[in-house]
Order: C-alpha cells, then structure tokens, then sequence
C-alpha cells in the first residue's frame, strides 16, 4: 500500500488573534441564559473544509450547529447520529448506511438520505478543499434506496467510520448549499444540529438559539452567547466578574484558585490531547544513544506536579489510556544516569555536550514554554545543550509539512477518535506531512497496517510498532493533558474525554 505526503491529512491552524470586543448588550448574560468565554473564534461556518475543519478547538462549535454522520461520547465510544446503523459488507468491498428519518434542518427543510450521499461525495471531491479527502476518496458511487445509502470501497480504509465521528465528518444541506452556495452558505448556515445561529460576529461572538426540532432533544438552555476570548486572562476576568458562566483553558494557578472561590466550580478531566517531542532524522538525532538520553533525562511527572500542578499523565508512547492501542506494559524509564551512560558511549558528558536546537510555541498550551525550559535544564545535567526557538504554532505546522523542524520540536497532539492511525500512525509515518521521522525500518512496520482488514491484528499490530518506536527513541511523548473548566455552580458541564465541551452538554443545576 503507497501513500504520498499529500495522500494525509494537512492540518493547519485557523489566524487567532481575535477578542470579546464588540459584545452588544443583549449578548450579555441574562437569566436563564448561558454565556461561554471560548478560547478561539470561528474564521469559517463550513466545518467540512480548510484549515478550520481540522482545527481540534473549533469542533465543540461545530457540534453545537451541525450534526456528524456518527456520534461520538463523551468516553471516545460512538453511538448513532444521522447514520443509525453502519458496517461493511462482508468481503469489505462495499458500505451500507441506515439514516435517520424525521430530522428536520434548521430552516425546516426535511433531512434526507440524500444529503448523506451528497456530504460524502462532497468530502471526497478534492476540488472542495476537504483536507480528510485522502480517506473519504476511498467511497465511491453511491446510491440512496429510501433511508439506506450504499457505497463502493475504492481502498479498504478501516477507520473510515471512526472518521464520520472526527474531523469533517460533517452532514451538510445538499439542496440548501446548492442553492446559495459556499459564500451564502457562509453568510446564513444551517445544520441539524442542537443550536441554530441567531447572530454572529466574527472576531467577536456567535449567539445561538435552542433548535426546539433537534432529533437528539432540545438542549437545555434557550439562549447560549459564546465570547470569542482568546486571551487567557481576559477569559479569567470574564468568569470571575460574572459576564461568562463557563470557561476553559485557563492556566491551572488561576483554575485552582478560581474553583475556591463562592459561585464558581472546577473540572479538571484528562483528554485525547497529548503532549509531545517530535524528533527529526536530522544531524544529533541519527545517533539512537542520543534519542534514548534525551526522553531518559526527562522526569514527566516532576513536570506534571511543579508546573502543571499535578494536572497530566505521563505517558511513555503516543498512546494515551483512552486510545484503542494503548499499551499498559510499556513504560519508558526516568533514568538520568542511564542517559550519562548512552551519551558516554557516542563520546558526550555534561562538559563536551551534545548540541541541537528545540522548538516551541509559548502560550499556545498551558506551560507550554515553561515545559521546555524544564526540559533543557534536565538535558543540561546529562551532557545535552539545546537551544531554544519560539516559533507560532502556524510557523510549526509549515515546517512539519516541509520537513523542516529542527531536531527537536515540542507539539500537543489531539486524537479525538483514539484510534492509533490518528496518533501514532500519521504522527510518525515517513510519508505523513505530519511526520519528520522518516526511517525506512519504521515506514515498512507501519505501512501494512493502515489497511489491515482483522481488526485484533490491526491494533496488536500498533502496540508492536509503539514498542519499537519506544525502543528506538523515534520520538518523546511527555504527557497527556488535563482540561481545566471554570464554571458557576448553576451549571452543569459534564466531563468529556474528546475536549469538546459543547454548549449541548451543559445544563442549569
């Protein structure tokens, strides 16, 4: 099986940069009616579509609009959506689908098979800029017979399902869309989802209003107002005035202090987000001595409780516990004195070091450049000086795409779905634009299993290649993250492993 760069996914990052000003007075919390302090703004209302349709932090907005073909708990398991039943045939050569009936979209027009068929024709066209099209291009001639859609398999991809509960697996209106097209679709969208838009601004908020009609029950709260507020503090001042009920993604100092405070809860709960060090196959990187010292010098959960306040899970592969291939039994060592004797052995010690440069972003993730600082102070001790380089998290996504990091770089890494293609897989598959690990070894231990038709040997078949990566320093996992949620003690905001936190889930106490 051959797959090129541009056969995956190319994630990117939507322009930040945006904040609360602007807010009208009716936007304002009001009753009943529940205000969100979110951490980024919505450049696009296509969720199916560019840079926005895989930015992770986007999708709890998504979800409030528009319904996924699949759904996904807050647990990482699925359950139906618009799609009530799903599978392969069983020579894998071809999909059924059962869709929902009586839904109706947010302008009254009745949802149809229909624009099942059409959302996945769509994806896979890549005229539409859908950048998960290297999997939805593997269906092919659809049919719809009342609510049942078929499709031929072009390619066996077995987490094509997995995929219609991630990223751009978005049901869109056919007749509507075709009527006004991607700029008035733009300018007046409509889901099936739990909320319609009521207004927006961009830059500044989107209001929504319960859909009375949604097929899933009507969300609790009539009225949500979600601030666009990507400063950290000015998140902080909002929860704590009172002009937002609920908030996220606050430094956890603030988080701990905030939840003592009366009105005010916390939830900290981990996610699928993880916490990493890419390494290239670049100048210091080739020798496996140094690979090895470098993720042996690291204490994680030094890290975890000075910086992050105890808020993470170490992790010793890519593979967080929630993950379909995660592997209890394989745990990476904190050992600096075994990182001297490795980096002896290739003629380095802490007075003739070894020299390469890290990157990082610094404020993209809670501690994130504080975490490298850690680091390279632990690296220090054992015969390693790195350098480091603050680069914007757009600045990464260009020099992954290139293959241009430098030896080492830091990354947060999410896997909504927990699937090990989506972490492991294109994280360090040589022909990924998301991997800069490009070892011949490793692209031809991996490169069987993206189409591994035996489910038991598809994962056990990740485990294995985990233990590999592992044992030959590919890459550095640090940790899994801890979401921080502040919120009035008048509501509700249940935990979810995804990250997505969506206005839908929440509710008054």
């Amino acid at each position: 099986m051959t797959h090129t760069r541009r056969d995956f996914l190319q994630l990117s990052v939507a322009a930040a940069g945006i904040s609360a000003i602007g807010m009208p007075a009716y936007a304002q919390n009001a009753g009943q009616d529940l205000v969100i302090a979110y951490n980024t703004g919505v450049p696009s209302w296509d969720p199916t579509t560019g840079p926005s349709g895989v930015n992770p932090k986007l999708q709890a907005l998504y979800l409030s609009v528009f319904d996924r073909f699949i759904q996904q708990e807050a647990d990482l398991s699925f359950k139906p959506g618009l799609l009530t039943e799903w599978g392969f045939t069983d020579d894998n050569k071809k999909v059924r689908m059962v869709v929902r009936e009586g839904v109706k979209w947010h302008d009254g027009s009745p949802f149809t098979a229909e624009d099942i068929a059409w959302s996945l024709q769509r994806a896979a066209d890549p005229k539409t800029g859908n950048p998960g099209q290297f999997v939805w291009k593997n269906l092919t001639n659809f049919k719809v017979d009342g609510n049942v859609v078929t499709a031929d398999v072009v390619q066996f991809e077995p987490t094509i399902f997995k995929w219609m509960a991630f990223l751009t697996g978005y049901v869109l209106p056919k007749a509507y869309f075709e009527k006004v097209g991607p700029e008035g679709f733009e300018k007046a969208p409509i889901g099936t989802g739990p909320y319609k838009i009521d207004a927006y601004e961009r830059g500044a908020y989107v209001r929504l209003v319960a859909n009375k009609d949604y097929w899933g029950g009507k969300p609790a709260y009539d009225v949500v107002t979600i601030k666009f507020v990507p400063d950290a503090a000015s998140r902080v001042a909002e929860i704590e005035s009172g002009n937002a009920q609920v908030t996220m993604e606050i430094p956890y100092e603030e988080f701990d202090r905030l939840k003592q405070k009366p009105g005010l809860k916390g939830e900290a709960f981990p996610i699928s987000d993880i916490a990493m060090i890419f390494l290239n196959d670049v100048g210091p990187m080739l020798d496996k001595n140094v690979r090895l010292a470098a993720h042996h010098a690291i204490d994680k959960q030094l890290i975890i409780d000075r910086l992050l306040r105890g808020y993470g899970v170490p992790l010793s592969t890519l593979e967080a516990p929630e993950y379909d291939a995660f592997d209890p039994n394989l745990k990476f060592e904190y050992n600096p004195e075994k990182a001297k004797q490795l980096l002896a052995a290739s003629g380095f010690s802490p007075e003739k070091p070894v020299k390469f440069t890290i990157q990082t972003t610094r404020g993209f993730k809670p501690k994130d450049y504080e975490m490298i600082q850690a680091i390279v102070g632990m690296w220090r001790r054992v015969g390693i000086e790195a350098n480091i380089e603050i680069y914007e998290i757009a600045k990464h996504f260009e020099l992954r795409g290139a293959d241009q990091l430098a030896p080492a770089a830091f990354y947060n890494w999410g896997n909504a779905i927990g699937d090990p293609t989506t972490s492991t897989g294109h994280s360090m598959f040589g022909p990924s634009p998301h991997s800069v690990w490009d070892s011949p070894d490793l692209i031809e231990k991996i490169g069987p299993l993206w189409a591994e038709p035996d489910e038991a040997k598809r994962i056990q078949g990740w485990k294995d290649v985990s233990a590999y990566i592992m044992e030959n320093g590919y890459v550095i996992p640090l940790l899994q993250y801890v979401l921080p949620v502040i919120h009035s003690d008048k509501v509700v905001v249940p935990a979810a492993a995804t990250g997505d936190v969506t206005a839908a889930s929440m509710k008054p106490a």
